[in-house]
Formats: C-alpha cells, structure tokens, sequence
C-alpha cells in the first residue's frame, strides 16, 4: 500500500463529504477511493470512518489520523517547494479567478503586468460571475465583489462599490422616471440572475423590497449593462460598469440618493499551509494596484 496515496485519499474524501464526492475531487473511480479507504483502515486496525447513506463522519481515531495526515501531507509539499526553487523566485502556475466585467476591467491588467515582472509564472485566468470554490477547483487567488461568508479563506480588502439604480433616456421618456424605489413595482426590470429579483432598499426608515416586474433577465454584469443601455428596462448596475455611461447620458442613474451602501471588494485565498511565493507576490503586487483602481472612478 503506498501511504501517502491514501493519505490524500482519505484528505480527499473528508474533505468533500463523501466518498462519491471525494472520487469526483480525485478523478478516480468511486470502487477503486473505496477499496484504498478500506486497505488503510485495515492496514491501522481500525475504523476511520463512519458510512451513512449520505455521508461519512469521522470516528475518534479517524480525526487525529486526518489531522496528522495533513501535518505530513503539509510538510512533504512545502519540502518539494523549497527543493523546487520555488521559495527562491515566482515560478509556476498561478490560477486567479475574478467576476468577468470586474475582472476584464481591473483585474487582468493587473495580472498581465504581473507576468511581465516576473516572466516564470504562469497564468491560468478564470473569469467567471459564479462563486468558484478555491480548493475543490485548484485556485490559488479570487477577486470577490461583496461580503464575505467563507471563513476558511484570508482575504485583503481592496476597495468597495455600490449598486446604482439606472435606465437609458429612451425608457425613461416612455415610461416615465420613479421618482422613489416604490414606483418601481409599476416598471418593467432588467434582471441579473434569479437571485437578484429582490431589490432593497431603505424607505421612510424601513428596509422595503422594491423590485419592477421581471422583463429580461440575464447571466452576466455585461449582459446587464447592455440590455439597460438599450432601454429594455431598469437596472441595478455595479458602479465601477455604469458610471462612465451615466457620465457620456447612455444612462441615467435614476435614484441616486439610493444607490447601496459600500460593498467591500476582496482578494482572497485559501487558509493552508506556507504560501507558494508565486501567490504572495501576486496579492503583494496586486493588492496596492488594486486600490488605487478602486479610487478612481470606481467609487463616488
């Protein structure tokens, strides 16, 4: 039996709840993370885990296994980093994700001056506006728009941004403009995604949803932009993607004394060992370049 192997099984498997789950991490069949699981336990003498019908859980023997597991599996990557030379000097794959329009905006060319500076990185750009999971998915660094929920990430606040309440000129003279957010129910609303048909805000005191009736909804931040620009609806739009537009008058940020209070704006990154040096430069280099995109037009 090859134990390191099954230590990263077993990591794999506890890790993502299950052991179908942890043969879709590995890439491996469901029957061959069994059997290993099973060598293991009867290599030890003991049970590590506890089957369910939906998930395992760890017996007393199998937490301290695990944990001391992932003190050598820890020790053995750092060993092969420092022989590797890459405590020396940046030199890898480095894998960033970022939401596509804040990304393409502020964020890549940040990167790619990043690879110029240092020409033995590697970069592997991940744009996308779903939550992508660091661990699971082999990210070293995420840029996150808005609060955080994930505590097992670092992060460095960058900046913040707002949500802008907008139409284009040619629906407004149609339709009239809100003069407040309960004149929204009487509009029709450019949506993006389900998860954004409630839109709050604070009325007379009171938090009030104020949302118009759904007329197109769309996946992404620029296929938001583009469906208010084109007069399709009314939109909550990021600042950093609509103030150049309210700016040319492509669109009229129509309540202004309720655009959302600052969200934070975030680089974060897994809590797991001693940091490649590739990531750490990166959020050393990014981090201040960063902010000062976020001063500018970005934020009132």
């Amino acid at each position: 039996m090859d134990r390191l192997d099954a230590m990263r099984v077993i990591l794999a498997v506890v890790d993502a709840g299950s052991l179908s789950a942890g043969s879709r991490k590995l890439g491996a069949p469901l029957p061959s993370v069994s059997r290993k699981v099973a060598e293991l336990e009867r290599f030890l003498g003991t049970n590590l885990l506890v089957r369910t019908s939906r998930n395992i859980q760890l017996t007393d023997a199998g937490r301290d296994y695990v944990d001391a597991a992932r003190r050598i599996i820890a020790d053995l990557e750092e060993t092969e980093r420092r022989a590797s030379g890459e405590y020396q000097v940046p030199r890898g794959e480095l894998t960033i994700t970022m939401p596509i329009e804040f990304g393409a905006r502020h964020v890549m060319p940040i990167a790619l001056s990043f690879v110029e500076e240092y020409p033995e990185v590697r970069l592997n750009l991940i744009t996308s506006d779903r939550l992508v999971h660091l661990v699971d998915e082999h990210v070293d660094v995420a840029v996150r728009l808005g609060h955080l929920t994930d505590s097992a990430l670092f992060a460095v606040k960058v900046g913040e941004f707002r949500l802008m309440t907008c139409a284009s000129p040619l629906y407004l003279e149609q339709r009239g403009k809100p003069e407040g957010p309960r004149d929204l129910l009487n509009h029709d609303g450019v949506m993006f995604g389900s998860a954004s048909m409630f839109w709050g805000y604070r009325v007379d005191g009171d938090d009030m949803v104020c949302s118009p009736r759904p007329r197109v909804t769309v996946n992404s931040a620029a296929g938001n932009l583009a469906a208010a620009i084109s007069g399709a609806g009314i939109a909550r739009l990021f600042d950093y993607q609509s103030s150049e537009h309210i700016a040319s008058g492509a669109l009229v940020n129509i309540l202004p004394d309720q655009d959302s209070e600052p969200r934070p704006i975030h680089i974060v990154y897994p809590r797991q060992g001693l940091l490649p040096l590739k990531v750490r430069t990166f959020i050393d280099w990014a981090s201040p370049r960063l902010r000062a995109a976020c001063k500018g037009p970005l934020l009132p």
